[in-house]
């Protein structure tokens, strides 16, 4: 099930500006970011399944939560699932990264992005089917249905001490988060890779957030088949260029020039697609779906590489938290700017963004 598609329909239904849509939506990984760092340090505290049957029924409530609330109670919700996610997929990432050979790092973390990004191919058009037919009670089903197969899922897993002490977040052992946070600057190659990531998850998240609202002013414009063909590309990608990802440790200047083209003539189209229709709306999703399925695997498996092995994993997770704010603040402040001017100046400024960030994709020695 695709929130992303009926939250923005749901606040567009009930009056909400675009500023306020995309302040709900932000709060999702604007909170996962703020969790993130010390996901794995409670991993490796209280073990793995404790936590797992914990936020199993957190992630339950905030589904629940959905289909009895209004805005207000979307925005809690999105902020327990913000938590659950920072759990989930903190201690999965840096398990990947510790437990593969080098060549095969990239590939790992991009064959985990590949899995996760899968649901989004089909949840888009099951999302807006269901909203279209206006049946609520059918969304509250469904909302109760995961909750209880997650539930359930998670509460008959089982794992033996051994493999709960190994899956454990190495975190725990890694220098303060708060000595770790100046090397957001000191350290070049983690100031470069979160400020690409950064600025490229603000323009991801002014697509998830704003393409529901946007789409209806396109002719045969359809807001999820972009994203079904967004999601589509990422795993279609990932999938294909996963042992050609760079697993090096070296910094590729025209791969990441190459990738963050891609990625402002994607927001140029999305923008253009006002004028020149769906043609170049869904050409702006493939191309989007391309840039996302090459950026992340790739700042990720650099930064694997180049970070001090003392603390590395709290830099870890301190990058991947920017990747997070990065799509929490493509709501946040792209909605201001869509209530100030359109829905296409905003996609515009988004490919004028992702231009200037080509300065720092370059090596300079």
């Amino acid at each position: 099930m695709r929130l992303n598609v009926i939250i923005p329909l749901k606040g567009e239904s009930l009056g909400a500006s675009n500023t306020t849509i995309g302040i709900i939506m932000g709060a999702y990984l604007f909170t996962t970011m703020f969790f993130r760092p010390w996901a794995g340090r409670m991993i490796d505290k209280y073990g793995p399944i404790a936590i797992l049957r914990i936020i199993l029924v957190i992630n339950g409530a905030a589904l629940i939560l959905y289909t009895f609330t209004g805005l207000e109670g979307y925005f809690i919700a999105r902020m327990l699932q913000g938590v659950c996610t920072a759990f989930f997929s903190m201690a999965l990432q840096l398990g990947i990264i510790d437990s593969l050979p080098d060549d095969e790092r990239s590939q790992g973390i991009s064959l985990y992005s590949l899995c996760a990004s899968m649901p989004a191919v089909i949840g888009p058009l099951l999302a807006l089917g269901l909203w279209q037919a206006n049946d609520m009670s059918a969304f509250t089903v469904a909302m109760i249905a995961i909750a209880v197969l997650t539930g359930a899922a998670g509460y008959t897993a089982k794992i033996d001490k051994n493999d709960a002490v190994s899956a454990a977040n190495p975190l725990g052992q890694q220098p303060t988060l708060l000595k770790s946070l100046g090397q957001l600057v000191a350290n070049r190659h983690l100031f470069k890779c979160s400020l690409l990531m950064l600025t490229a998850s603000l323009v991801f998240g002014a697509a998830t957030t704003f393409i529901p609202l946007y789409a209806p002013q396109i002719k045969y414009g359809n807001a999820a088949v972009y994203l079904m063909i967004q999601a589509g590309m990422v795993v279609l990608v990932r999938f294909v260029w996963r042992k050609r990802m760079p697993s090096d440790g070296k910094w590729h200047s025209s791969f990441v020039i190459t990738v963050m083209l891609i990625l402002a003539a994607a927001a140029q189209s999305v923008s253009f697609s006002a004028w020149g229709g769906a043609l170049f709306f869904y050409a702006g999703a493939g191309l989007m779906g391309v840039a996302q399925a090459l950026l992340y695997p790739t700042l990720t498996t650099y930064l694997s590489f180049v970070l001090p092995q003392q603390n590395r994993n709290v830099l870890m997770g301190l990058f991947i938290a920017m990747a997070d704010l990065g799509v929490s603040l493509g709501g946040v402040l792209m909605g201001p700017v869509a209530d100030i001017s359109s829905y296409s100046f905003m996609y515009m400024i988004c490919a004028i963004i992702c231009l200037f960030m080509l300065f720092f994709s370059k090596e300079r020695r």
